[in-house]
C-alpha cells in the first residue's frame, strides 16, 4: 500500500528539490535518476544540477538522463557556487572517490544522500572509501539534516552496518528506502519457453562471476547464450566457447536483446552484489524468468529464483530444465515477479520519496539528532 502524502502544511506550497547527480554514470544509477526526474517533476519544483567529478572525464550526459530531461521541460545545470533548496537529493556518493574537495555549498532543509552502491561487499569490506566520500558532502553542508537513503532492503543492510560501526558521522538512516522508480511495461511471457539465456550489464569485472562459473551458466547444451556488455570477455575472445554470442555495452537497446532470451541469467563476481539490479527489473518487466544468487533474489520476492550453488554449479541448468518442462510454472514465476516489482511502480513510490523530502528531525528516522556542518 503506497505511503501517505506528507501533512497538508508540508504541501502547502511545492517544495524546491534539487537533484545533485553525476549525470555521466553508466548502468543503474543514471536510469533511476531519469525514472526520478519525470516522477518527481509534476510534485515538486525540481533542478537538477551537475555534480561534476573525475570519474568519467570523457562519458558524454547519460542518454536517458538527457531524455528525461527534456521530457520534463528542464534544463542540466552546471555546478553552482551555492545549491540552496528545501531538499538537497546526493545520488550515489562514490561518484566522489577521486575527489579532495565537493565545489558546491549545501543549503537545504535536508540533505540526502541516495546509497546506489553498496557501502560494504560480501566478507565486510568497504566497496569505496565511504567515510572519505560523505565527509566530503558534510563539510559543504550548512546545516539541516544529514540523511542516508537506501535503495533496498540489501543495500539498508551495507549502510547501516556502515553506519554502527562509525556512530559519531553525523549521518542518519532514513525510515524508508529511496526505491527506484520503474515504469516499463509489463510483457507476458512466453506459454512456449526455450532454452535461450542471456545476461546483461555494463561491463566490469565486479559485474561478472568467474569464467568456470559462466561456463556453468551458459554451456553448449543451449540454444542461446547471449550476453550483452561483455566487453572484458570481448577482449579475450580467442579463449571464449564459439557458442557464447557476445555484445559490447550499448550495442543493442536492451528491450531487443531480452527478446531474444526466455531466461535471464544473472550472477556478479564473489565479491560483489547488486544494491538493486535494474538489469533484473528490466527483465522481469520484459516477460523473462530471472535466476541469481539468493542475495539478489531475495530483493525481488519468490518469482526470482535462486540458484543456492551461486551459480557455480548445476543448479542454473536443474532450474532452467524444471520451467522448459512445465511452462505453466514458468509463466506462473514470471507473473509473481512481476506483481512484486509493481511496487516500483511511480504512484507507489513518489509519496515514499516526497515524505522523505519534508524536513523532519532526524530523530524521526534514526533516534538522534544530526549535528549540523559548518560551511
Amino acid at each position: 500500500m503506497p505511503a501517505a502524502l506528507p501533512p497538508a502544511s508540508i504541501r502547502s506550497r511545492r517544495q524546491r528539490v534539487a537533484l545533485l547527480v553525476e549525470p555521466r554514470f553508466p548502468g543503474g544509477t543514471s536510469g533511476a535518476v531519469a525514472a526520478e526526474i519525470r516522477a518527481l517533476a509534476p510534485h515538486v519544483d525540481l533542478s537538477v544540477v551537475t555534480l561534476t567529478t573525475r570519474m568519467f572525464p570523457d562519458r558524454p550526459i547519460h542518454p536517458e538522463i538527457a531524455r528525461a530531461l527534456e521530457d520534463a521541460g528542464l534544463a542540466l545545470l552546471p555546478e553552482p557556487p551555492v545549491v540552496r533548496a528545501d531538499a538537497i537529493v546526493l545520488h550515489n556518493p562514490s561518484a566522489l572517490r577521486l575527489e579532495t574537495a565537493l565545489a558546491p555549498r549545501l543549503s537545504a532543509a535536508r540533505t540526502i544522500v541516495v546509497t546506489h552502491e553498496n557501502f560494504t561487499r560480501p566478507g565486510g569490506h568497504e566497496s569505496f572509501d565511504v567515510g572519505h566520500c560523505l565527509a566530503l558532502v558534510a563539510r559543504r553542508i550548512a546545516g539541516g539534516e544529514q540523511v542516508l537513503a537506501p535503495v533496498s532492503a540489501a543495500n539498508r543492510r551495507t549502510v547501516a552496518d556502515w553506519l554502527a560501526s562509525r556512530p559519531q558521522t553525523g549521518w542518519s538512516l532514513a525510515g524508508d528506502d529511496w526505491s527506484n522508480i520503474l515504469e516499463l511495461p509489463f510483457v507476458a511471457p512466453t506459454t512456449r519457453p526455450r532454452d535461450r539465456r542471456g545476461r546483461h550489464s555494463r561491463p566490469g569485472f565486479e559485474k561478472f562471476p568467474g569464467l568456470a562459473a559462466l561456463h556453468a551458466q551458459f554451456p553448449a547444451h543451449a540454444e542461446r547464450c547471449a550476453m550483452l556488455g561483455a566487453d572484458t570477455l570481448l577482449a579475450d575472445r580467442e579463449g571464449q566457447p564459439e557458442h557464447w554470442n557476445l555484445q559490447r555495452f550499448g550495442a543493442m537497446p536492451v528491450e531487443e536483446f531480452l527478446a531474444g532470451i526466455d531466461f535471464l541469467v544473472y550472477f556478479t563476481s564473489p565479491g560483489w552484489r547488486e544494491s538493486f539490479g535494474r538489469a533484473i527489473a528490466e527483465a522481469i518487466a520484459a516477460g523473462k524468468l530471472v535466476i541469481t544468487d539468493p542475495e539478489t533474489a531475495a530483493t525481488f520476492g519468490p518469482g526470482v529464483l535462486a540458484a543456492a550453488d551461486g551459480g557455480t554449479g548445476g543448479d542454473v541448468n536443474a532450474i532452467v530444465a524444471a520451467h522448459l518442462a512445465d511452462p505453466r510454472q514458468y509463466a506462473a514465476a514470471v507473473e509473481r515477479a512481476q506483481a512484486d516489482l509493481a511496487r516500483h511502480r511511480s504512484e507507489a513510490v513518489v509519496p515514499r520519496l516526497l515524505a522523505l523530502l519534508a524536513p523532519r528531525t532526524a530523530a524521526h528516522d534514526s533516534g538522534h539528532a544530526a549535528p549540523h556542518a559548518a560551511l
